[in-house]
């Protein structure tokens, strides 16, 4: 067996057993529901942002941190965890994570601080980073290789068409109740995967692990939250800020630092020499762009649905819900798709069909265009279906069983890091196009008011607006406009850079399945 870091030996997992089949369609159904609870506590939250930032007052920055505060630690502890739980068990360390989060998600309950809940946020993220990486790793350990692909194929369906199906559960718990139930909604996702772990989920660990990565997995987390902070905060407080520039030089710092830590540690987190595989990197590139762009257009459209179109949390989920009934058969096909046409032209095919549909969505105007919504939805939820399976089948394929947990918490740091990302940077443009655009508009209007709309589309859609007068409707009206020209900015760049990344996976993966590790 191949070598990974600098281990004298890998041993294979302990207590493997074969499990019957009964047992492994349990275990698939368990590992579906985490794997709902993680995701849709990122999208699901997205459809009751304007509800929370009228309630709460929170700026359209607020709002971006409280959606990436969990993605960011999420994202930068997944690493860690991973090798967490090939060391401690991973059926334990699924079990620790379902109760922070949910435990987390039942204390947001009660919050209605927009700094309190960007700290719980960033508490529940904690739980995410022990959940995820473990519920892939339990797929590759616990079904034989016959099976494992199309246990794969499910994973990674549930991974893009779960988020859409959060939203709609969202959008009904809001139809009837506050902001907050979205979080009871949490809490009963995580209570129902912990008691089918406990019963269900076998316990499986590697027999050589060697010493946990420390360093590494605090270098890792300093990096991708220090490098999405200066990108939020940049576009609210500027861009040569003094604390902006110290967040950017942090992450180019921590990000080398852990560079040149994995390379030279006994026993690394990563073994960042995996990259020069064809199979790994491309897989790892197309995973992370395909969720810059999901979260992204998630994040965005949301809010252009409700702010912009004044449609219900309901209504705004349901505009959007065929994405799944198109993205889960999609993903279910592109495995025999890859071994047909390969890898390399699947993949990029994916990804080109995400950009074109995102390219389509920028155009969207203040008045609602179903055809140009529904065109760009269809090319965009084809396009995570065809991209999805092939690159995570890429990555898993890379290692050996032994080393499942580290090679699932790459898929899902590559996932994680790609949505804190594409929050971050489409959310960021979304701010500041706004912001420029709105500009005009607030000359001449009281200071309060002004650095209120300027902040938040929300502020514009208050009370405290209306209270204007006859000047009230102009600002309303131009505040919307102005929100349009954010969301076009943000998914037309988007939709660039998915391209560039299409082109990258056609050129650097590999086209056969055997050619994966090379």
């Amino acid at each position: 067996m191949r070598n990974y870091g600098r281990q004298a030996t890998v041993q294979p997992d302990d207590g493997a057993v074969e499990l019957s089949p009964r047992r492994r369609r349990g275990i698939l159904a368990v590992v579906a529901v985490a794997l709902m609870m993680v995701v849709s506590a990122v999208s699901g939250l997205n459809v009751a942002l304007p509800e929370l930032a009228r309630d709460t007052g929170a700026s359209q920055t607020q709002l971006t941190w409280i959606v990436d505060a969990y993605t960011v630690v999420f994202a930068g502890m997944l690493l860690g965890a991973g090798a967490l739980g090939d060391r401690y068990g991973r059926k334990r360390m699924l079990v620790a994570g379902l109760v922070v989060f949910g435990a987390g998600a039942g204390w947001a309950m009660t919050l209605d601080d927009p700094s309190a809940l960007i700290v719980i946020r960033a508490v529940m993220g904690i739980g995410a980073a022990a959940v995820m990486p473990t519920t892939l790793a339990v797929i590759t350990t616990s079904f034989p290789e016959a099976e494992r692909g199309r246990a794969i194929g499910l994973w990674v369906g549930v991974a893009g068409g779960g988020a859409v199906l959060g939203l709609f559960a969202s959008g009904i718990l809001l139809e009837y109740f506050a902001w907050n139930s979205f979080f009871g909604l949490n809490v009963t996702l995580a209570a129902t995967a912990l008691l089918g772990t406990i019963v269900l989920i076998p316990e499986s660990r590697s027999s050589g692990p060697g010493r946990f990565d420390t360093a590494g997995a605090v270098l890792a987390l300093v990096a991708v939250s220090s490098l999405v902070f200066a990108i939020i905060e940049g576009s609210d407080q500027g861009w040569a800020e003094p604390l902006t520039l110290v967040a950017a030089a942090t992450a180019v710092l921590s990000l080398a630092g852990f560079v040149a830590r994995e390379l030279t540690a006994a026993a690394p987190l990563l073994d960042v020499r995996l990259f020069r595989s064809r199979g790994f990197s491309a897989g790892s590139v197309s995973i992370t762009i395909q969720f810059f762009a999901a979260f992204g257009f998630f994040f965005l459209i949301l809010q252009y649905l409700q702010f912009v179109l004044g449609r219900t949390p309901l209504e705004a989920a349901l505009t959007i819900l065929p994405l799944p009934f198109l993205l889960i058969p999609t993903a279910r096909l592109a495995p025999r798709l890859a071994d047909r046409i390969g890898i390399n032209i699947t993949g990029a095919l994916g990804l080109g069909s995400i950009a074109a549909g995102l390219a389509i969505i920028s155009t969207l105007t203040v008045s609602f265009s179903a055809v140009t919504f529904y065109s760009g939805l269809f090319f965009f939820a084809v396009g995570m279906g065809l991209a999805g399976t092939p690159a995570t089948t890429a990555i898993t394929r890379s290692l050996p069983e032994s080393r499942q947990g580290v090679a699932s918490a790459v898929n899902d740091v590559s996932r994680e890091f790609g949505s804190a990302l594409g929050i971050a940077l489409l959310g960021s443009l979304l701010t500041s196009t706004y912001r420029d655009a709105l500009a005009p508009a607030v000359e001449g209007l009281p200071a309060r008011v002004a650095e209120g709309a300027s902040a938040s589309i929300a502020f514009v859609q208050s009370e405290r607006v209306r209270d204007l007068g006859p000047a009230a409707q102009p600002l309303i009206d131009a505040a919307a406009r102005a929100f349009v020209e954010g969301v076009s900015a943000a998914t037309l760049a988007g939709a660039a850079v998915v391209l560039a990344g299409a082109v990258f996976v056609l050129l650097r993966a590999p086209r056969k399945a055997s050619a994966v590790s090379s």
